[in-house]
C-alpha cells in the first residue's frame, strides 16, 4: 500500500504550536482552532522497490556435452568478449558434419526440357524443273517452225499454260509441306508441355531442399562456434548449474531449428542461473540449455517500484526519490525516476499498480559517511517527491474533511462558523497546501470539526 508522507518532521513540532497557540480557554470543549499560515509542504509517494543491474545476461549450453574449460570463477569481474567456457560436443560437431553432407549431395537444378522440333526438308525439284524447261524450250522451237500462223500461236498459247501450271504445282508443294511441319511440330509441343511443368516443379522442390541444407549447415556451424562462450559485455559472473548432460541431436534436431523448422536455437535468456543440477565445473555434463554462467553489469545500478493506482500519475520522468535499503539501516540513498511503465499489475490486495523505473544515485549514513554499493535483488523502499511547494498557503492536515468529491474546511469570520469548499494542493503528512477557499491569516478548526455547525460562534 502506498504511504504519503508529508514535510520534514522538524516543520511538525512547529505547526503543532501554532495550532496550540491559536487556541483559547474560551473555545468550546473539544474544538481547537489554528491560523493558515505560509509554510512549505511537501508530498511524497512511498513505494515498495528492488534494486537491480544494468544488464544481466545468462549464457547456456548450445548442445549437450562436456564442460571442456571453465575459465573464470564465482564473483569474477570479465570484460566483454572475454572466453569464459568452452564444451566439447561430439554429437553437434557431428550435426555439422552431416548437415554439410547433406548440403553436398543435393542434387542440381534439372534441366529444362525443351520442346522437340521437327522439320520435313522440302522436295528438292530442282534437276526435274531443268529438264523439263529444256522440253518446254525445245518444244517452243519447234512449235515456231510451223508455217501455219493460227496454228503456231495456238500450240504456242499451250506451251505457256503447261509452263505455268508446272510451276503452280511446284509452289503448292512447297506449301503443304510448310504446313505439315507446322501441323508436326504444334502436336509434338502439346504434348511436352506436361512433362515441362513436372520439369518446373520438380526444380523448385529441388532448390528448397538446397536452401534449407545450406540453412542447416549455417545452424550446425553457428552451434559449434558458440561452443566457445563468451562474455556479451563487461560484468560479474556468477556460475550455474548443469542438469547432469544427455539430451537428444541428430541431423533432424537440427533442421528443427533452421527457420521453418519449428524453433530457434538456444537464445540468451536474461533471467538467473537456476537452483537445482551439479554446480558448473572443468569436467562435468551438460545439456542443451544448462546453464553456464550469469553475467551481470553493476556499472548501473537501478531500481524498480511498484507505485499504487492512486499515486502514478503524479509520477513524471526525473522525480526526485530517496532511497532506504532493508540491507544498510540508517542509510539513505538517491534516487531519480527514468520511466513510467503502463503495464497495470494485480497487488494482493485487489489494487493495480504500475512499475516505475529509477536511477539508483551514492548513499550516505546519518553521520555523513559513505554507505556501501547495494546488490541486485536487494529490497528498498523508495520515498519519491511529487510535488513541492516552498512558500504554500498551508493548513494543518487534520482541517480537512472531505465531504464526497468535495475538500472542506470550518473557517472562522468575525467569531462565526463558515463552511468553505477548498481545492487542495500538495499534500503533506502533516499540512497540506490549499490553492484556493482560504487565505493567510484566516483561522480553521483543526480539531471537533465534526461537532462545528454552520453559524456557530466560536472564539
Amino acid at each position: 500500500m502506498t504511504i504519503r508522507r508529508g514535510i520534514p518532521p522538524l516543520l511538525v513540532p512547529l505547526l503543532l504550536l501554532v495550532a496550540v497557540g491559536g487556541c483559547t480557554s474560551d473555545e468550546p470543549a473539544g474544538v481547537e482552532l489554528a491560523d493558515v499560515r505560509r509554510a512549505p509542504v511537501t508530498e511524497v509517494v512511498e513505494a515498495p522497490a528492488t534494486v537491480g543491474a544494468r544488464a544481466t545476461a545468462t549464457l547456456r549450453a548450445p548442445a549437450p556435452g562436456t564442460l571442456a574449460h571453465l575459465y573464470v570463477r564465482e564473483g569474477e569481474h570479465v570484460r566483454k568478449g572475454e572466453l569464459l567456457a568452452r564444451i566439447r560436443s561430439p554429437q553437434a560437431e557431428d550435426q555439422l558434419k552431416q548437415a554439410r553432407q547433406a548440403a553436398r549431395l543435393a542434387s542440381p537444378a534439372a534441366p529444362r526440357l525443351a520442346s522437340p522440333q521437327v522439320r520435313l526438308a522440302s522436295f528438292d525439284t530442282r534437276s526435274f524443273d531443268a529438264k523439263v524447261s529444256r522440253h518446254f524450250a525445245r518444244a517452243r522451237k519447234e512449235a515456231r517452225r510451223i508455217r501455219d500462223a493460227q496454228a503456231r500461236k495456238q500450240l504456242l498459247g499451250a506451251i505457256d499454260l503447261a509452263e505455268a501450271q508446272h510451276r503452280a504445282q511446284t509452289r503448292a508443294l512447297a506449301s503443304i509441306t510448310a504446313q505439315l511441319n507446322q501441323s508436326i511440330n504444334s502436336v509434338l509441343s502439346g504434348v511436352t508441355s506436361g512433362f515441362s511443368g513436372l520439369a518446373g516443379s520438380m526444380a523448385s522442390l529441388q532448390a528448397a531442399s538446397r536452401t534449407q541444407a545450406k540453412a542447416a549447415v549455417k545452424a550446425a556451424e553457428g552451434t559449434v562456434a558458440s561452443l566457445a562462450i563468451r562474455a556479451p559485455f563487461s560484468g560479474v559472473v556468477t556460475l550455474g548449474r548443469a542438469s547432469g548432460g544427455g539430451g537428444s541431436g541428430g541431423l533432424d534436431g537440427l533442421l528443427s531449428q533452421i527457420p521453418g523448422g519449428g524453433r530457434q536455437l538456444p537464445s540468451l535468456p536474461s533471467t538467473g542461473s537456476g537452483g537445482a543440477g551439479t554446480p558448473v565445473a572443468t569436467g562435468v555434463p551438460v545439456s542443451a540449455g544448462d546453464s553456464i554462467v550469469t553475467v551481470t553489469d553493476v556499472s548501473r545500478l537501478t531500481l524498480s517500484a511498484d507505485i499504487d493506482e492512486t499515486d502514478v500519475l503524479l509520477v513524471r520522468k526525473g522525480t526526485r526519490a530517496t532511497v532506504e535499503l532493508d540491507a544498510v539501516p540508517g542509510a539513505g540513498y538517491t534516487g531519480r525516476v527514468t520511466g513510467v511503465g503502463v503495464t497495470p499489475k494485480e497487488g494482493t490486495t485487489g489494487g493495480v499498480s504500475y512499475p516505475v523505473q529509477l536511477s539508483l544515485g551514492a548513499g550516505t549514513f546519518d553521520d555523513g559517511g559513505a554507505a556501501p554499493t547495494p546488490k541486485p535483488g536487494m529490497s528498498a523502499v523508495a520515498r519519491l517527491t511529487v510535488r513541492e511547494s516552498p512558500s504554500a498557503v498551508s493548513v494543518p492536515a487534520s482541517a480537512i474533511v472531505s465531504s464526497g468529491r468535495e475538500s472542506v474546511v470550518w473557517a472562522v469570520r468575525d467569531g462565526v462558523a463558515q463552511r468553505r469548499v477548498v481545492k487542495l494542493g500538495a499534500q503533506g503528512e502533516a499540512v497540506v497546501e490549499v490553492l484556493n477557499g482560504l487565505s493567510v491569516g484566516e483561522r480553521v478548526v483543526v480539531k471537533g470539526a465534526d461537532s462545528v455547525r454552520p453559524g456557530q460562534r466560536l472564539p
